[in-house]
């Protein structure tokens, strides 16, 4: 196809008036078949060349390598090939000749060819083009993009003028394939209303595009990523697409789309079934190092143990021929799956440290970080590796990098940290953005007390270096002026820096700009609401207001991350009962197209608001639905895999205990009790208290149960029961409970079956909880929507619910032995009476 598009522009020329003249060259170098035969066509007649022949010549060797595997390609043997020199020196000389199309089809055949960038041919031909990009076809536009982009000019000042004529010219492109080219060569330059035209540009193409060509929305989702935007319906339309391409993707295409999923948080079911399929159909054919490195790498995570272990196997006996890039996939892919295969680790450490000269600074710390993670305990790789990442410490200039190599530098083991780090950070602090002081400031914290000086005070260079950071990030939050930058920096905070010198100015800063909030940006704004745990009712009531009046321009995946911190939180707005129809409305006609973890995920937050809607319920608990979820379940990370059984066992109880007329049955018995197994350990030093405190306040530890587990498994920290008269009846057995060395009791659960004992009548079954900080909004008293749901699930359950928080049990005004004693007897037998 490409040799004839070489062609075509020599014919152009050679047609005029009906006749045509006979180019001999140009036939024999139409007919050659590899670059041998085709270099030997250039040598014996290098004084007959024009400028088709150069083209046509050019663009053959790069099909002829295009055509090749990867591992097969021999492009250095092309560059070292005297008559590749020929035609260099011969195109360089006929630039001022070349048409539009052939200038910039030769400059992206070179390139491609390997070509360097900074090569005087490559600058005159870009330099030409700049001179007469105005009139391009938008076909050669896109591929002068791409040209530019190859060569990280994301921002170059031609860049720019190209975005310019995109900007002009938008509604003339109807080419799917050019327009996706051009929007990832200008995503870094567009502004916010030029990336809605091309997005909706793009949306209206992709319903033409042949569903066979799957690069067209490869590069859409690219160009999301490129500019932070999660667009839910043009993603899932692209999705739709890639889906149907599955069968034919090879690894490296499917770790290329997972990656840009990743980065846009897209989680899509069907595509991650569809995907371990056909990865799993491409370990037979995956034998040489490089497709079965791409293999490991997007089939690890997501694969079962027994096929884990075949792929470990497969990786001991090719790992010794790894390249470096190679390495690093593989030992991530190893630290994402937890591995403990210490014969393959050391393997590929061993790799690893044979190439460390050709890594550049975030792969060393890719590196650094995967080992570490990995409990890789040889001293001679780590110590090497920490002297680089100094090395390229000491050198850099990019706030973001100086970052990165900071945080992978204080998971390395050292008692002092050098004066050269301090210094380099120190240096690129006022440039940092929030996300990156947070990161120092954990760094910091572990120098801190990591270094022995810190023993008698804390070290000068460390308070000012954290002075600095503080006025830093005080000054970058005051003088914030648009909520969406804001928001992307403050996705992934978190860390005590930010809860102790920041929050308060966030919160300041979130409600200073409570106007800009919108359909657009109100899912980050709630997800990051309900992560700082704070409650703010006039933002919570202004975000209801949005939700509620622009409720048909939100995705139908929003409604869980709008909705999580009103339950979270406990937050019933003004509008609560319409914030949570809209809502409810608007997602039910999509609950069979939503992700099945997600769903659990939004039924969860909705039952913590003490809301079952039937329709949602009932999806949920059907054979076919659970089906899909177990399906999935053995595609999503281990964290996020488990999270999704918790929630589905919530879920499972807060139906059974709260709507028994759904008929829907307990079945996570055994799921709970492998749970149990895992769980256990000391009781917090205030349990431990509360515990021998009640023995006197009881008359006796015969009279309390630790750790008892319920029917539906709540675990409450101390039950006790009460006879009609308010006194304290003893069990028929004693507690059995597990004491340390150091007579701490053990916090394990006592079985459900030695718990359930009948009740005299007219005696109630008491249950006291103690509740941390956790239990409550971090500004206030508010208990939080999972510690009231439990209240109302143990009540249900037949208990008289006691309730300690942990800002009166620590208050000033308990503070000895005999108020403790009278707060608990008042809770116990005086509201009991009530």
């Amino acid at each position: 196809m490409l040799r004839l598009r070489c062609v075509t522009p020599s014919l152009r020329r050679l047609l005029h008036g009906g006749t045509v003249s006979q180019d001999q060259v140009l036939d024999q170098l139409t007919v050659c078949s590899a670059e041998d035969q085709l270099f030997d066509v250039v040598g014996k007649n290098k004084a007959k060349l024009q400028v088709n022949h150069v083209s046509c010549a050019v663009g053959m060797l790069w099909q002829f390598q295009k055509e090749k595997p990867q591992l097969l390609r021999t492009v250095d043997l092309i560059k070292s090939h005297p008559q590749f020199l020929t035609l260099r020196v011969l195109a360089e000389n006929k630039i001022a000749l070349m048409d539009d199309f052939v200038l910039v089809d030769m400059l992206y055949s070179f390139l491609r060819l390997n070509v360097d960038p900074h090569d005087t041919l490559v600058q005159h031909l870009i330099s030409e083009a700049w001179l007469r990009v105005d009139r391009f076809s938008m076909a050669s536009l896109s591929k002068l993009a791409n040209c530019l982009s190859d060569q990280q000019l994301h921002h170059s000042p031609l860049m720019g003028q190209i975005t310019n004529i995109v900007d002009q010219k938008l509604s003339t492109i109807d080419d799917s394939r050019i327009l996706t080219t051009l929007m990832l060569g200008v995503s870094s330059l567009a502004s916010p209303r030029l990336r809605d035209a091309l997005i909706n540009r793009a949306d209206l193409l992709l319903d033409s595009t042949d569903a066979s060509n799957y690069n067209t929305p490869r590069r859409v989702v690219q160009f999301l990523r490129n500019i932070k935007q999660s667009r839910r319906p043009l993603l899932e339309k692209c999705n739709n697409i890639l889906l149907c391409n599955i069968p034919t993707l090879d690894a490296e295409n499917i770790g290329i789309i997972m990656g840009l999923y990743q980065s846009l948080q897209f989680n899509n079911c069907d595509f991650r079934l569809a995907v371990k399929q056909r990865l799993t159909e491409l370990l037979d054919s995956s034998n040489d190092p490089v497709s079965f490195t791409r293999l490991f790498f997007c089939l690890a995570p997501m694969a079962s143990q027994e096929i884990r272990e075949r792929l470990q196997n497969t990786a001991l006996l090719l790992v010794d021929e790894f390249n470096a890039q190679q390495a690093l996939a593989v030992a991530e892919a190893l630290e994402d799956i937890q591995s403990r295969n210490l014969s393959l680790l050391n393997k590929v450490a061993s790799v690893i440290q044979r190439h460390l000269h050709v890594y550049k600074p975030v792969e060393v710390a890719r590196v650094t970080q995967a080992l570490l993670l990995l409990q890789y305990q040889k001293p001679e790789l780590l110590t090497k590796l920490r002297s680089i990442l100094l090395n390229f410490l000491q050198r850099s200039v990019f706030p973001n990098e100086v970052t990165m190599l900071t945080r992978v530098l204080s998971m390395l083991p050292c008692p002092r940290i050098e004066d050269c780090v301090i210094s380099r950070v120190d240096a690129v602090v006022t440039q940092c953005s929030l996300s990156d002081l947070s990161t120092i400031s954990f760094a910091v914290a572990k120098w801190v007390r990591n270094d022995p000086s810190y023993r008698h005070n804390t070290p000068s260079r460390y308070v000012r270096l954290l002075q600095t950071m503080n006025r830093c990030g005080h000054e970058r939050l005051q003088t914030a002026d648009r909520l969406d930058l804001l928001l992307d920096e403050l996705k992934y905070i978190s860390g005590e820096w930010f809860e102790e010198i920041l929050v308060e100015d966030t919160m300041a800063s979130l409600q200073r700009m409570i106007d800009q909030i919108n359909w657009t940006n109100v899912p980050d704004l709630t997800l990051l609401l309900t992560r700082i745990g704070r409650l703010c009712p006039p933002l919570m009531d202004h975000i209801a207001n949005v939700v509620i009046k622009d409720i048909d321009k939100f995705h139908h995946t929003a409604m869980y991350a709008i909705l999580l911190p009103f339950s979270v939180l406990n937050y019933d707005p003004v509008q609560a009962d319409e914030l949570y129809d809209v809502c409810i409305q608007h997602v039910t006609p999509h609950i069979s197209s939503l992700d099945p973890h997600l769903l659990i995920f939004l039924a969860y937050c909705l039952a913590l608001a003490d809301c079952f809607p039937g329709e949602i319920i009932k999806e949920i608990f059907t054979i076919d639905f659970l089906g899909k979820l177990d399906a999935q379940l053995d595609t999503l990370p281990d964290v996020l895999n488990m999270r999704t059984r918790l929630r589905l066992m919530d879920l499972n109880r807060a139906v059974c205990l709260q709507c028994p007329e759904f008929q829907v049955p307990w079945f996570h018995d055994r799921f709970c009790q492998q749970l149990q197994k895992k769980g256990g350990g000391s009781g917090s030093s205030a349990q431990q208290q509360i515990h021998k405190i009640l023995g006197d306040v009881l008359d006796g530890m015969n009279r309390v149960r630790v750790a008892v587990v319920t029917p539906y498994f709540y675990t409450i920290d101390f039950e006790c029961i009460l006879d009609r008269n308010l006194q304290p009846l003893p069990y028929s057995e004693p507690s059995a409970l597990q004491i340390s060395d150091r007579a701490k009791v053990h916090w394990g659960g006592n079985s459900v079956e030695n718990i359930r004992e009948a009740l005299p009548p007219g005696a109630q079954r008491v249950a006291v909880d103690f509740l941390d900080s956790k239990s409550f909004c971090k500004n206030s008293h508010r208990m939080k929507g999972e510690a009231l749901m439990r209240k109302r699930h143990l009540e249900i359950l037949g208990y008289r619910m006691v309730q300690i928080p942990h800002y009166e049990w620590n208050s000033m005004e308990l503070s000895t032995q005999d108020a403790w004693r009278e707060y608990l007897r008042k809770k116990i037998f005086k509201e009991g009476s009530s």
